[in-house]
């Protein structure tokens, strides 16, 4: 494990957490205070837990196992692939695609794709190819890349991951707890320690503070690879005891020369008797094996039983549990629905009969108002028309008297006019 300091956490910013308001309750252990709305990470327990995860991460390195580096958001995607590529472990920094580690078949296909177009631009297949064609293979080689560029060397699923940010990789790390992979998490004080086989209480979203943790991983990878004892290629089966390291063999006795200079019938001889002999110990060796693996397989198999069935009994009691609760909350929702939709009603027909009253005290009102202003049209209009009436009545002999003036005058016109004529 790379030695780390208290120092160097402080000044990367380790130690700064979100602000109060978005904090998640089950981080408070690892929670020194607040200072200016933000939560300041107790450094005193999230340094051990570090050199813990560290130690953890340089186990699996020093078994030749794989740990995954997983960062995706932009503050981490730079330094995860960099020091991925530097410890040589598998990373995913652009976007982690849904199934990847649970889909790892059909992933396998697209990762087989990325190299065939590799290795079409390295033996020159491009330039017998159209440009439209080039084209649309480098986009299609640019666009595996960016996904699948950091896991194109992993043949199988990894032994760990190390997630920087687990509420931004959420997909990622349900897919490795449902796989059962081992889970090393940064995890800042908005988000939940549940689930996490090793948790780094810590800033995730300064770049100082991402770039440590990745450094130190990447130390660790390397330190546990280097404690591994060189394994020459001539050794096809090698022993590996319980830390990772290579059982010695004990050294062939070395063949005498009377053995050599013994002729080939003599040897032939001892070997037809021995056959037989070796032949029956194999073969009661193999009974022997074949017994136990047989009443191991019945244990197995019986304690499987009975695991089975208590598991079957222990979730047809909390269904039914559950089912109960469930009635009994649904019929506390109905009793409460029925209550309050009584009580609406009546609300309902209380404002409803009291909006009534009201109109008709308005209506009778306007009524009244309408009476008293058509009373007191009609006494204008009557009076109106006893004026007229008047005037008219008035107005009448004076033109009776005229129009007996104008009939005179016609007729003394016509008397004048009727004397000239017979005069002339």
């Amino acid at each position: 494990m790379p030695n780390i300091t208290m120092r160097q956490m402080l000044e990367a910013g380790v130690h700064f957490g979100h602000q109060t308001r978005y904090w998640d309750p089950k981080m408070a252990p690892y929670i020194f205070g607040a200072r200016g709305k933000i939560h300041i990470i107790n450094l005193e327990k999230s340094l051990p837990m570090l050199v813990d995860s560290m130690n953890f991460i340089g186990g699996i390195a020093a078994k030749r196992g794989n740990i995954i580096f997983v960062g995706t958001k932009r503050a981490a995607s730079k330094s995860i692939a960099e020091e991925a590529q530097r410890c040589g472990m598998p990373y995913v920094s652009h976007r982690w695609l849904g199934g990847m580690l649970t889909n790892f078949r059909t992933i396998r296909q697209s990762i087989k794709r990325l190299r065939q177009i590799e290795k079409m631009e390295e033996d020159g297949s491009f330039a017998r190819l159209v440009k439209k064609e080039v084209l649309q293979l480098t986009r299609e080689q640019e666009k595996l890349e960016k996904t699948l560029g950091g896991i194109k060397d992993m043949k199988g699923l990894p032994d760990a991951m190390f997630v920087i940010d687990v509420g931004h990789e959420d997909i990622a790390v349900k897919e490795a707890r449902k796989l059962g992979i081992p889970v090393i998490a940064v995890v800042d004080t908005n988000c939940s320690p549940n689930n996490l086989d090793y948790v780094i209480p810590g800033n995730d979203d300064a770049i100082r503070s991402i770039r440590l943790y990745t450094q130190l991983a990447a130390d660790a990878i390397l330190e546990g690879r280097a404690s591994v004892p060189h394994i020459e290629d001539s050794d096809e089966f090698v022993e590996l005891d319980e830390h990772g390291n290579p059982v010695k063999r004990a050294a062939k006795a070395p063949k005498a020369k009377a053995d050599k200079a013994a002729p080939k019938k003599v040897a032939k001889k001892v070997v037809v008797k021995k056959a037989p002999e070796v032949a029956e110990k194999i073969e009661a060796k193999a009974a022997e094996v074949t017994e136990k693996v047989k009443t191991e397989v019945a244990k197995v198999t019986e304690k499987v039983e009975a695991a089975a069935e208590e598991l079957t009994e222990k979730v047809k009691a909390e269904v039914s549990e559950v089912a109960e609760k469930v009635k009994a909350e649904a019929t506390k929702v109905v009793e409460k629905a029925k209550a309050d939709t009584a009580e609406i009603t009546e609300k309902v027909k209380a404002e409803v009969s009291e909006v009534a009253e009201k109109v008709k005290t308005e209506a009778s009102k306007v009524a009244e108002k309408v009476k008293a202003e058509a009373a007191k049209v009609v006494e204008k209009v009557e009076a109106a028309a006893e004026e007229i009436a008047e005037k008219v009545e008035a107005t009448v002999p004076k033109k009776k008297a005229a129009a007996k003036k104008k009939v005179a005058k016609k007729k003394t016109t016509k008397k004048k006019v009727a004397k000239k004529a017979a005069e002339d």
